[in-house]
């Protein structure tokens, strides 16, 4: 008998090898085969007639329970889809040491307890909002829906009982969240109604526990909750019922290694493949799939509230370019300081965000707030202190550095930034005697971010300065003031979704005040551009006034939904090799009449210890010509369709 086999490893240019084997197989199967002077582990494929060429024998069978067939053909889909090495797929799906023998532990279910799962189904509270916007998402038509709910309005009740149903019904759900952290936080709640169903998944686990995980999981003979980051997608479940994706937003949920892709773009495929339901849930989901959503009427909106004592925060603008407002300290405003005063007086808590993102230079005018955006794409342009010229790094425009402000003509241009370990650092100097806690990823406590989170819920931190991490999704009761250090920090990076990322953040750091659990809920948010108009729509929670803009402007620009987009990197050793490789590269592509290119740019790093990274964008209306004209490219070509931003 002979099969197909994908191989584990990347192997010469086939992607699917043939062996023959004594005993009958069947897809999925996971196998050793040889390969070239070793071994390596594979996946049965299918069984073929024999071929016309010697083949060499499957060494041995590692598992007699093959893989899910769905999850085979999700390696096919992404390997296509994404222009991957099949082999390469695989490794999402088999954890690796797959072919060592482990001993069974009581981690097998992850990082909780196993605990009884009750007989009596759980009762799951959803009030009226909510209980509609079920009804509305079995309603919907096709496989794939959007759950837009605003902070606070219980996506989680929903997601509960979504699962419940699925349980009923001996299907297995698997719920993906974007931060490890909240992925502890959702098991807990998880956990309460179904025990130890659920399943926890994540990165920080050890070899061993996934691997054994991995098999506890293919050998079930129950359906189970599956929850983690992205990588809980490929966990090998026989009875696939259900699949939430809770914050869909959020970039974490694209895998910048080789093999990349998007999780919600994978989860939309097994979705059709297994005709299953596919959630996907945000209180500000992203332009592409709100777009969509409304194209294919499978838009569920959730506007109201959980909890009645929710409260609407209160919110104050401090314009950074007022310098009386910052006379007490240069990065926190007087009225933040009185708050956060306050706030340790009553023994409650206080939330200074920074978004990370907007740690780059950015050119602005302090007497404006004016910030000099490139004239084709609307996107900020990057100093080059080099030239001292500002470059658009993704049409290739340039201009000198202006020496006066070209819309009020005020002198002195600034460049300037600043980050969380900075503001760490100055409020433990103004407040010495508040326990200040920095909640970031670049945090390196040994116990991780979940342990912080509990001590913040805990009220062991009186001043939690965080980034992106903090704002998704994070259930802080004692938490009553947000300070916003400088709101438009994101708006500054030459990236297509700049705004988009910048309301996505200020809506959700907003979201984490006025929950039910403080009388006070109060949000300072400091700015040099008080007038943006993605500030405004984020303050003012108007999602739809922020989609009926942006989309009119990706519309102008050419940016997706409108047009696909590819970014291909290349780096070399030295400037001279990769701009030769680059030119020739744009010479070849701008032949090809349906695709636009982009002149040859330096990626936003370009200089690193690996050489010299530059970059070209190429935009197509139609995807399968995006994909045409990357393949065949250089081989030192790194291809990302459909990047999550430019950056």
């Amino acid at each position: 008998m002979f099969y197909e086999v994908i191989p584990g490893k990347v192997f010469g240019k086939g992607s699917i090898l043939t062996y023959s084997s004594d005993v009958s197989l069947l897809p999925g199967q996971i196998v050793q085969i040889p390969l070239g002077r070793g071994t390596a582990v594979g996946v049965v494929y299918k069984k073929v007639a024999q071929p016309n060429f010697v083949t060499k024998p499957i060494a041995k069978v590692l598992y007699s329970t093959p893989l899910p067939a769905h999850l085979v053909a999700t390696a096919r889909f992404v390997a296509d889809y994404y222009q991957a090495p099949l082999a390469s797929t695989l490794s999402l799906i088999l954890p690796k040491g797959v072919e060592k023998k482990r001993r069974k532990t009581e981690q097998m279910f992850g990082d909780i307890k196993k605990t009884e799962h009750t007989t009596s189904e759980p009762r799951i509270p959803l009030n009226i909002a909510q209980k509609n916007a079920l009804q509305a998402l079995y309603e919907a038509p096709g496989v794939t829906k959007l759950l837009h709910g605003v902070t606070g309005s219980g996506k989680t009740n929903i997601y509960l009982k979504m699962a419940k149903n699925a349980l009923s019904e001996q299907k297995s759900t698997i719920l993906l969240v974007p931060e490890i952290a909240l992925t502890s936080q959702l098991v807990r709640v998880f956990g309460e109604y179904f025990g130890g169903r659920v399943v926890l998944i994540h990165s920080g686990q050890t070899e061993a526990e996934r691997h054994l995980i991995f098999n506890s999981l293919l050998e079930a003979d129950e359906p189970k909750i599956v929850i983690g980051p992205r990588s809980a997608l490929f966990a090998p479940l026989k009875d696939l019922g259900l699949i939430i994706i809770d914050e869909e937003h959020e970039s974490t949920y694209y895998q910048e290694n080789t093999p990349k892709y998007s999780a919600v773009r994978v989860a939309s495929f097994m979705a059709k493949h297994l005709s299953i339901g596919l959630i996907l849930g945000s209180a500000t989901p992203t332009v592409e799939d709100y777009y969509l959503a409304k194209r294919q009427n499978s838009l569920v909106v959730l506007t109201e509230k959980a909890k009645a004592t929710a409260i609407k925060p209160d919110i104050k603008i401090v314009d950074f370019r007022a310098r009386d407002n910052f006379n007490k300290n240069r990065y926190f405003s007087n009225s933040l300081i009185a708050a956060i005063r306050r706030n340790l007086d009553k023994g409650q808590q206080t939330l200074v965000f920074h978004n990370r993102r907007g740690s780059a230079p950015l050119t602005i005018c302090e007497n404006c707030g004016e910030e000099i955006i490139c004239p084709n794409c609307y996107l900020p342009l990057t100093l080059h202190s080099d030239t001292y010229e500002l470059v658009c790094h993704t049409c290739g425009y340039s201009e000198k550095v202006p020496s006066s402000c070209p819309k009020c003509g005020a002198l002195g241009l600034v460049h300037k930034g600043f980050g969380t370990k900075l503001l760490e650092n100055e409020l433990k100097m103004l407040f010495p005697k508040a326990r200040v806690q920095r909640f970031d990823a670049d945090n390196k406590k040994n116990e991780g971010l979940d342990a912080l989170y509990t001590e913040v819920r805990e009220g062991e931190v009186d001043i939690l300065v965080g980034t992106q991490a903090v704002a998704k999704g994070l259930d802080l009761p004692r938490l009553a003031t947000v300070g916003v250090a400088q709101a438009d920090a994101g708006l500054n990076m030459p990236d297509y979704m700049a705004e988009e990322k910048t309301f996505q953040l200020l809506t959700q750091v907003i979201g984490r005040v006025g929950r039910g659990h403080t009388e006070v809920a109060e949000v300072y948010v400091q700015t040099f551009r008080p007038d943006s108009p993605v500030i405004s729509y984020a303050l003012a929670a108007d999602y739809e006034g922020f989609y009926k803009y942006m989309v009119n402007k990706r519309r102008r620009a050419g940016f997706p939904p409108y047009m696909f987009v590819a970014k291909l990197e290349i780096t070399m050793k030295t400037e001279t090799i990769v701009l030769k490789k680059v030119r020739s590269t744009v010479k070849n592509l701008t032949r090809n009449p349906k695709i636009t290119v982009s002149p040859p740019m330096p990626a936003f790093h370009e200089h690193t210890s690996r050489g010299y990274t530059w970059q070209i964008i190429v935009r197509a209306k139609s995807r399968k010509a995006l994909v045409e004209a990357c393949a065949g490219l250089d081989p030192n070509f790194h291809i990302t369709l459909d990047p999550p931003g430019l950056l």
